[in-house]
């Protein structure tokens, strides 16, 4: 019951900050998360396209300067030729981008609304062309994409090329996604590759798209968490590493491009995913061996993904992690959680949470084990001793109905410890509930249990069973009571605090009952107890307090529930 609780709640929080939950087990999970692989684009970007910057014939056009001056007939060539290659209906962001740029009527209008024909980009050329039929007759091309590919479209010899790759680089170190533009115009019949045709560049076209501001804090406390955050696009190299450093991603690596990753041995990729954190011009396929290499190198990973490529990389990960705004439904039934609003903000709250609730549910099971060494001490001692019983079963279901709440709430609304945020993640090996958690258990419980049994024993030589009965089991109540908030505390918390209010409520209907228990005859006559003298009852509430908070009492700022490290 614990668990489910705890994990519903869990699932319940995350959804309030717009990650939905598809298998609950991974909530645990996060907390132990050393690595995070995102995407660039939407995640610790806006996804929020602008055309920027334009290169034609050796000319850099500042459009953001353009706007303020006269037309450009050569921008506005380009544009119009990249917005022929782009989706007639733009669902992605460059596209419109573009089509929001482009000066309207086109000069270059077609025949047709619509693209006679359409060759999307595929691994072999990263372009897409479109195929138009013009007014005057003959056909229109105009092709789009990585600016490798438009070379390799356009057969570009050195110099040309090298031209080209260094205005590409420019744009690149500006953090600027850069799309290469081409088109070929035929009169004779359009052949059925584009690789086949004669294409000419006509330029490049810049794009910005912002950092989040929230970004840079979230990778700033990833890495106070000890938690690596992996940066994976398919942009160019130097568009990443300069998009990184605005982000405050750790560059020190520098960037490493998916094929040289695809083309090295398996031992190769897991010396390379451990020194690299961006990692560019990266197919969807390629995010897998990212991935196994990094689980390989004994890293627990969370990996983002959209696409339905990604779902192979989504499903290794240990934590698979689906966009929702952008993500397509193969991809979000391939992964355990899905970010409403595709943040990465989102994954690092989640991360948090994470280890929240791995400390809470530790604690709760300590808890747990402890306040039934007491029960079952108490029900067993006194008939091996040949005393008068103390507990019946109507006294194990009072105790049982303030056991159950107390650990499924009131553990599991303890806010995250100050330091939760500043330790290494634990190691995936470790348990939730080990020898060291059994050990603390053992000696809180059996610390509980010497002072029912002493009161117990005390009241019962001074007085008649029923009362020695009321003082045990009042013990045993309140005892458990400070036990819980002892465990349930983290070092240097108010015990006051307004977020602890469901164990107040709790403690006080568990006290009323027990009050209700001792004075009320037809009760007294069926839970066989009575109510000590005023005396007897201070001593109970102080051995009650002491054997259940007695190491808070000592070292205030230290209890024996252990945390992770």
């Amino acid at each position: 019951m614990v668990l489910a609780v705890f994990m519903a709640l869990g699932a319940w929080r995350l959804a309030r900050g717009k990650v939905l939950v598809r298998r609950s087990a991974v909530i645990e999970a996060l907390g132990s998360a050393t690595v995070l692989c995102v995407d660039k684009t939407g995640t610790l970007t806006e996804n929020r396209m602008q055309v920027v910057r334009l290169w034609e014939e050796g000319r850099d056009i500042d459009l953001v300067a353009l706007m303020s001056g006269p037309p450009d007939p050569a921008a506005t060539r380009l544009l119009q030729m990249a917005a022929l290659a782009s989706a007639v209906r733009p669902v992605d962001p460059m596209d419109r981008a573009i089509r929001e740029r482009v000066a309207a009527p086109l000069a270059l209008t077609p025949a047709d609304p619509d693209p006679e024909r359409t060759w999307p980009l595929h691994p072999q050329l990263l372009a897409v062309t479109q195929l138009w039929r013009m007014p005057e007759g003959g056909r229109l091309a105009a092709a789009k994409g990585a600016p490798e590919a438009i070379i390799k479209l356009c057969r570009l010899d050195q110099v040309e090329a090298v031209r080209l790759t260094e205005a590409v680089a420019g744009f690149a170190e500006a953090g600027l996604r850069v799309l290469a533009v081409a088109s070929c115009a035929t009169s004779d019949v359009f052949p059925n590759s584009p690789e086949a045709a004669a294409f000419r560049v006509e330029g490049l076209v810049g794009f910005l798209d912002p950092v989040r501001p929230e970004a840079p804090p979230a990778l700033a406390e990833a890495r106070r968490a000890g938690v690596r955050v992996v940066m994976i696009t398919g942009d160019h190299p130097a568009t990443a590493l300069a998009v990184a450093r605005q982000a405050g991603l750790d560059v020190s690596g520098g960037t490493l491009q998916g094929a040289a990753l695809a083309s090295a041995p398996f031992d190769g990729q897991r010396e390379l995913v451990r020194k690299v954190n961006v990692f560019a011009r990266v197919a969807p396929e390629q995010k897998l061996l990212i991935v196994q290499a990094l689980k390989a190198d004994g890293e627990v990973v969370a990996m983002t993904g959209d696409g339905v490529n990604d779902a192979p990389a989504l499903e290794a990960a240990h934590i698979g992690v689906a966009m929702g705004q952008k993500g397509t439904d193969v991809a979000r039934e391939a992964a355990d959680l899905v970010l409403l609003d595709d943040s990465f903000p989102a994954i690092v709250a989640g991360v948090r949470l994470g280890r929240r609730i791995f400390d809470n549910l530790q604690r709760a099971l300590t808890y747990v084990a402890a306040i039934h060494v007491p029960i079952a001490g108490v029900a067993l001692v006194p008939i091996l001793f040949g005393l008068p019983p103390i507990l019946y079963p109507m006294h194990v279901v009072l105790l049982e109905l303030a056991i159950d709440p107390l650990c499924a709430l009131a553990f599991e609304g303890e806010p995250s410890e100050a330091s939760a945020m500043t330790r290494p993640p634990r190691r995936a090996t470790d348990p939730l509930f080990g020898s060291r958690q059994l050990a603390a258990a053992l000696i809180q419980g059996v610390s509980i249990l010497a002072g029912v049994l002493g009161v117990y024993i005390w009241t019962l030589q001074a007085g008649a069973e029923a009362q020695a009965r009321g003082a045990g089991f009042l013990t045993l109540v309140v005892g458990n009571l400070a036990l819980a908030l002892n465990n349930a505390v983290a070092p240097g918390g108010q015990i006051f605090a307004r977020h602890r209010q469901a164990y107040w409520a709790i403690a006080a209907i568990a006290v009323g009952a027990v009050v209700l228990a001792l004075e009320a005859p037809r009760l007294e006559a069926i839970f066989r107890m009575a109510q000590p003298p005023i005396p007897t009852m201070a001593v109970v509430l102080a051995v009650a307090v002491v054997s259940g908070a007695w190491t808070r009492l000592l070292h205030p700022a230290a209890h024996l529930s252990v945390k992770p490290t």
